[in-house]
């Protein structure tokens, strides 16, 4: 007779699966990587079969492994949906929650929204991190990232927040006044355009979706930024034209401070995500949070773009 599988290893071989290693696992955990490969071995044991192939460099699924896995994230996924539903009925959404998402977002649009979210659930108790490089969910023990694009890890959990956002090239009414406005991508070639880095890569290749098909242009010009934030205030500023996610200049363009130069179909799509490590990572407060940010961004107002 076998025996019965207990919760925590399953969670400990789930978690093993998505990271890779014992050791990224136990990270996440919080626990030992003896302990974890310790939890695998016993869920082995319960099961009667072989989960993982060990080996001195890498592990990987057996095939009894494969066939068990969907099963093992079920199992997770409705105990995750049986906490939802108590902490509905409850009314109550407790604990802590640790985001990461990009400089321009977080500071421009996320943070008064968050300010409101903590305040209708007050049990939260939030960390945040801006950075304008991809967040490492697992080695910096992040709860979500709040990520624009496409995953190009896929086995990380991508829930859409904005999926129909796109990039928009604009400029402060000052610079265009001063150098005029460029009407074809090809006529950036004789502005000042600015740029930002991500990771060790100059993001200085603009690409646009227009009549013609696709056009991608290589742009220059005086600045360039890790930081996706300042690179917004220097076009502000009407030092140089930008070419950035539309939701990072909501307030720019509704305010005018900054203008659209293009029909808002050449922007190429930038969809925003709620990201995590699993489906199991899904807790009661994220769940609230993606329902949240949803409901908050379709309620944005749509704004005239360049004829």
């Amino acid at each position: 007779m076998k025996k019965l599988v207990r919760m925590d290893d399953l969670q400990v071989f789930v978690c093993t699966v998505d990271s890779g290693s014992f050791s990224a696992a136990a990270r996440q955990l919080d626990i030992s990587p003896a302990l974890a490969s310790a939890a695998v071995q016993r869920l082995e044991r319960s099961l009667g079969i072989r989960l993982l192939v060990r080996s001195t460099r890498r592990l990987r699924l057996s095939d009894e492994g494969l066939r068990y896995l969907p099963h093992a994230r079920q199992v997770l996924a409705a105990l995750v949906d049986g906490e939802v539903a108590l902490e509905q009925g409850r009314g109550e959404i407790t604990g802590p929650l640790r985001l990461s998402t990009s400089s321009d977002l977080g500071r421009n649009t996320l943070l008064p929204w968050l300010d409101q979210f903590q305040a209708e659930h007050p049990g939260i108790t939030l960390e945040l991190r801006l950075s304008d490089q991809v967040a490492d969910l697992f080695g910096d023990r992040l709860d979500a990232s709040i990520r624009y694009g496409q995953m190009a890890d896929s086995s990380l959990v991508a829930l859409p927040l904005a999926p129909d956002n796109r990039r928009t090239l604009c400029a402060a009414p000052a610079y265009i006044a001063r150098y005029g406005a460029p009407r074809t991508p090809q006529e950036l070639a004789g502005h000042n355009c600015l740029r930002y880095v991500m990771g060790e890569q100059t993001y200085e290749r603009w690409g646009f979706s227009t009549a013609q098909g696709l056009q991608t242009v290589a742009v220059t010009g005086d600045r360039v930024s890790d930081d996706a934030d300042v690179v917004r205030r220097w076009a502000v500023a009407g030092l140089g034209v930008v070419y950035k996610s539309r939701l990072d200049v909501y307030e720019d363009l509704r305010t005018g401070r900054l203008v659209e130069l293009f029909p808002q179909g050449y922007g190429l799509p930038a969809p925003l995500h709620l990201v995590c490590v699993h489906r199991q990572a899904l807790t009661p407060a994220l769940q609230a949070l993606r329902a949240f940010l949803q409901a908050r961004f379709a309620q944005l107002q749509p704004l005239p773009g360049a004829p």
